[in-house]
């Protein structure tokens, strides 16, 4: 049974740090790029940040390029978003979500396998 499994999120000041977690099991996570989407309220999901199969490749929506970084573990099978200076428009679900592809992937219809979401509300 594939599972993806979002933590990490929570409250926090404008300005601080979290750092999310999916953690995947059921498929190679080895073989899988994986993505970090969120959804702020009243609005579509979003893509945030993606990771090749093997690390070696990322990329950030421009948005959280400065500020946030993703990475993997494939000997845990995790992938990690560090969000740094976290500001209010970053409050959303963020969900992780796998596609087996070498490559990286941006829209969400190609990923195949979806977390069900971690919260994040940055306010003072």
């Amino acid at each position: 049974q594939v599972q993806l499994v979002e933590s990490g999120g929570g409250l926090v000041r404008p300005g601080g740090s979290l750092r999310l977690s999916c953690v995947g099991s059921g498929f190679g996570f080895g073989n899988y790029a994986m993505g970090w989407f969120r959804q702020a309220p009243g609005k579509e999901r979003q893509f945030v940040a993606t990771i090749s199969a093997s690390g070696g490749r990322t990329d950030l929506t421009n948005s959280v390029k400065d500020r946030f970084s993703i990475t993997r573990d494939n000997d845990k099978e995790t992938v990690y978003l560090q969000m740094n200076s976290l500001k209010p428009e970053d409050t959303a679900v963020y969900f992780c979500a796998a596609t087996k592809t070498n490559g990286v992937r941006y829209g969400e219809h190609s990923y195949e396998y979806w977390g069900q979401g971690t919260r994040v509300t940055v306010s003072s």
